[in-house]
C-alpha cells in the first residue's frame, strides 16, 4: 500500500513539475522538544500546521487537525514522540464546520511534512472530537495519501445524520416540556451563550419536578444520549445501574445539560456555525416515526422512562401521540446538500481504521460509531474496520495511554498486515490503566449515507 503511494506521489509531482505549477516547498525545520526538529507554516488557505520529527524516527507520521493549536506541548505528543512517532498537522481556526476543507488540509499538511523530512513510511489520520471526524474523513477522500485512521470519539454518524439525531433530542424537549417558549432548535440566533443559557436554565427548572424529569429522560432515550454523564466541575460520576431509574435520568441529564460541555450547549453553538456555513437549516425530523425511536431505545433507558412516567403520574402514550402529530422540521435541500459534502460517511473504507469512543459520550454518541461500522460492512469493508469502546463519561476523556495504545495497535496492523489483538484485555494490557470494555452499542436511528 505504502509503496504505492510513494510512487503514486513520485507520478503526481513530475506531472505537476511538467505542467509548470509551483511545487510544495518545505518549510525550514528546526530544534524542539530535545532532540526532535520542528516544522511549521501556512497553508494556501492560511491554515497553520506544524509537525515534529524524533531523531529516532520509526517511519510513521500521525497528522491531526487539532495539532497546530497547542499540540507540540501535549502531555500524548511527549509520548508518542518518545516512541518515534512523528507528529503534527493543523488547526480548525480557518475551516471549522468547512468539513471538506479540513479533510483535504490534512493531505495538504502531510506534503508540507514530506517536503521537509522526505515520505513517510506510513501516514496516518488521527484526532479527536472534530479531529477524529475529520480523520475518518481523510481516510474516505485520500486513501491514496493515508495509509490508516485512527478517530477519536468523532462523528461518525456523518455530517448530516449526527445532527438529524441531535434535532430529535432537542425536538423532542421543546415539544413537550417548552412549547410555548421562544427557546430555538434550529435557527440558532447570534446570541449563542444566551440561547445556550436558556435552554440550560429550562433544563434545570423541569430537572426540579417529576414531570419534568420523565420528559428529559423521554428525550434523551429517543436521542440516543448516554445515561451518564459529568458532573458539573468536570468530575466523575458513579455509572448508573442499569435498574435505577433516578440513576440513570440523572446521567440522561447530566449529559445533556451538566458538566464542561453539555450536549444543549453544543447543539446551539455548532448548529449556529452549520447553518451559516451551508447556507440554510440541513436537519429534518419529516417521516420521522418517535414512537419507533423510543421502541429502539436501549431496553434499560426504556424501562426507566416508563417507571419514571409512571412515578410523574404522566401518560407516556399521550407524550408518544403528541409528539406524532407535532409540526415537523423541513431540511433545505440546498443545505443538506451542501453539508453532505464534509462529510457523509458511505462504508467506501479502503485502508485500517481504527476507532475509540466512550460509552458515556454525550457529543460522538456511541450509536454514530455503530452507523460507522455497518456501512463498511454493508460495503463488504468490515474487514478493514476495527471498534473499541473505553467506559468512560464525557467527551474524548481519554487517558494519554489509553490514545497510546490505539495508536500503536494500528502500527502493528500497518507493520504486519493483519490485524492484532484489539479485544480490552490487549488494549488495557498496552494501556497500563486502561478502561477498555467490550461493548455492543446500540444501532443508529438516523443512519444517513447519502
Amino acid at each position: 500500500m505504502s509503496a504505492v503511494r510513494d510512487l503514486g506521489a513520485v507520478v503526481a509531482a513530475a506531472v505537476v513539475l511538467v505542467a509548470g505549477a509551483p511545487a510544495v516547498k518545505a518549510a525550514p525545520a528546526e530544534p524542539c522538544l530535545g532532540s526532535a526538529i520542528c516544522t511549521a507554516g501556512l497553508l494556501s488557505d492560511g491554515t497553520p500546521y506544524q509537525f515534529v520529527k524524533p531523531s529516532a524516527w520509526n517511519g510513521v507520521v500521525l497528522v491531526d487537525m487539532d495539532f497546530a493549536a497547542g499540540g507540540l506541548t501535549s502531555p500524548l505528543t511527549a509520548g508518542l514522540v518518545g516512541r518515534g512517532y512523528a507528529v503534527g498537522g493543523t488547526t480548525r481556526t480557518v475551516t471549522g464546520w468547512r468539513i471538506a476543507g479540513a479533510v483535504d488540509n490534512q493531505a495538504a499538511a502531510l506534503d508540507r511534512f514530506e517536503a521537509a523530512f522526505g515520505p513517510a513510511r506510513w501516514a496516518i489520520a488521527e484526532g479527536r472530537s472534530m479531529g477524529g471526524f475529520v480523520a475518518a474523513g481523510a481516510a474516505q477522500v485520500h486513501p491514496g495519501r493515508f495509509d490508516a485512521a485512527v478517530p477519536m470519539c468523532g462523528g461518525l454518524g456523518g455530517s448530516v445524520g449526527q445532527w438529524n439525531q441531535k434535532l430529535d433530542t432537542v425536538f423532542t424537549l421543546k415539544m413537550l416540556l417548552f412549547r410555548d417558549t421562544a427557546l430555538p432548535v434550529t435557527g440558532i440566533p447570534a446570541d449563542v451563550p444566551g440561547a445556550q443559557q436558556q435552554w440550560i436554565s429550562a433544563l434545570a427548572a423541569a430537572q426540579s419536578t417529576r414531570e419534568g424529569r420523565a420528559r428529559i429522560a423521554l428525550a434523551a432515550a429517543i436521542g440516543q444520549l448516554p445515561a451518564w454523564g459529568l458532573a458539573a466541575d468536570g468530575g466523575t460520576t458513579p455509572v448508573p445501574r442499569s435498574w435505577d431509574a433516578a440513576g440513570l435520568q440523572n446521567g440522561m441529564y447530566l449529559a445533556l445539560a451538566g458538566g464542561p460541555l453539555p450536549y444543549i450547549g453544543q447543539a446551539m453553538s455548532s448548529r449556529r456555525a452549520i447553518e451559516q456555513v451551508t447556507g440554510g437549516n440541513p436537519s429534518w425530523n419529516t417521516g420521522v416515526d418517535y414512537g419507533r425511536q423510543f421502541l429502539s431505545a436501549e431496553p434499560a433507558h426504556r424501562l426507566a422512562v416508563v417507571r419514571l412516567y409512571a412515578e410523574a403520574g404522566l401518560d407516556l402514550g399521550a407524550d408518544l401521540r403528541r409528539l406524532a402529530g407535532a409540526p415537523r422540521v423541513a431540511a433545505d435541500p440546498a443545505a443538506v446538500r451542501a453539508f453532505a459534502q464534509g462529510l457523509v460517511f458511505t462504508g467506501d473504507v479502503r485502508v485500517p481504521v481504527l476507532t475509540v469512543n466512550g460509552t458515556g459520550d454525550q457529543i460522538s454518541t456511541v450509536a454514530q460509531q455503530q452507523s460507522y461500522g455497518e456501512l463498511a460492512r454493508r460495503a463488504g469493508n468490515g474487514p478493514l474496520v476495527r471498534q473499541t469502546y473505553v467506559r468512560t463519561a464525557g467527551h474524548c476523556t481519554f487517558t494519554v495511554g489509553e490514545q497510546v495504545a490505539a495508536i500503536e495497535k494500528m502500527w502493528h496492523r500497518l507493520r504486519t498486515g493483519r490485524w492484532p489483538d484489539v479485544s480490552p484485555r490487549a488494549m488495557n494490557a498496552l494501556a497500563g490503566d486502561g478502561r477498555y470494555v467490550e461493548y455492543g452499542p446500540p444501532r443508529f436511528n438516523r443512519q444517513y449515507a447519502g
